[in-house]
């Protein structure tokens, strides 16, 4: 029956014969009476017919009793904080993503790398993006413009072009952040949830040579229709990883040989200084939320805090743009 405590030939009280715990459970709670192989008493019929029921029943006492301890498989108890990596792991495999807009559905269908599930253009769209079709291989649906039934916001600005996929796989730290020509430069997001500045950030990554843009798998942007449009395309070509602990994903970017400069307005140093200090060293840029800014785990991670300077006696750059002038400063380099 797939129960793992299968005993052929138990016997039970009241003539009752199964082959496995569960079922030698629920026989001896509903009284069935077996009298011969296939035959079972007309009077208890309603009882079987019950059976479906009594198991459910059984097995979600078992559920309920294990679940803070974790799944039992082969004897052995897995702890609960593996079994809720291995769900969260194979929810990612499951979830797609709708992006929108020529420039992003472009650049995804002229992807190898990207799984493509489900194209939808207008007529119009699918004219300007008729190169771009072909190569991909993927048949669009042509939709009427003023009915563009696609599971996006009511107000994304689409321009009659949507496409669900599934999430790049970028890959493992190392090999793509050490991996190419040139002195290897990233960016470290520290929990930026707005999709745009994700997008933005992902796009001056791209133009300034950055190797990666890394965040916390959790409270951080995901891979969203919004967060792709932003990007123009970046999203495609630029790796945005994502990491179980960014202070860990530091401390393992430190030993491969990464200064880790973070950016806050109230810094130590200028960043022309701490740029200039970590000579011909690899750099990771480091940058917070608006608002909160880096968290104490994060600052504490890095080697120095530089700031950028401003005109005058108050001045601030939202996190997007400070990212695209620190990473045009350690480009130049």
């Amino acid at each position: 029956m797939g129960d793992p405590g299968i005993e052929p030939g138990t016997g039970r009280p009241g003539r009752v014969t199964v082959s496995c715990r569960t079922l030698q459970r629920v026989a001896h709670w509903i009284g069935v009476v077996v009298d011969r192989p296939g035959g079972v008493k007309a009077e208890k019929l309603a009882c079987v017919q019950a059976w479906p029921a009594a198991l459910r029943t059984s097995r979600a006492g078992v559920r309920s009793r294990g679940s803070g301890q974790g799944a039992r498989m082969s004897g052995a108890v897995k702890p609960t904080w593996v079994v809720g990596k291995e769900r969260a792991r194979r929810q990612e495999a499951r979830d797609t993503v709708w992006l929108f807009g020529l420039h992003a559905v472009r650049d995804a269908l002229l992807n190898p790398a990207r799984e493509k599930m489900r194209l939808v253009l207008t007529r119009n769209a699918a004219d300007r993006l008729a190169d771009a079709v072909a190569v991909s291989g993927i048949e669009p649906e042509i939709a009427d413009p003023r009915r563009f039934d696609v599971p996006i916001d009511e107000g994304s600005v689409h321009q009659g072009a949507a496409m669900e996929v599934r999430p790049l796989a970028w890959g493992n730290l190392a090999d793509v952040c050490i991996s190419g020509t040139g002195l290897p430069l990233v960016v470290c997001l520290d929990r930026v949830t707005d999709p745009h500045n994700v997008g933005a950030v992902l796009r001056s990554a791209e133009v300034f040579g950055a190797r990666a843009v890394i965040a916390p798998r959790h409270h951080s942007a995901p891979e969203t229709g919004a967060l792709a449009k932003t990007a123009s395309g970046a999203l495609e070509r630029q790796p945005y990883l994502k990491v179980a602990n960014l202070a860990e994903a530091m401390e393992q970017l430190r030993e491969m040989g990464f200064v880790l400069i973070g950016l806050d307005g109230d810094g130590e140093v200028p960043l022309a200084q701490a740029l200039n200090s970590a000579g011909s060293r690899a750099v990771a840029l480091v940058l917070g939320a608006e608002g909160p800014g880096l968290r104490d785990r994060t600052r504490t991670t890095c080697d120095v805090i530089a700031r950028i300077p401003f005109a005058g006696g108050f001045g601030s750059l939202n996190v997007s743009n400070a990212a695209a002038v620190a990473l045009y400063a350690a480009s130049s380099r």
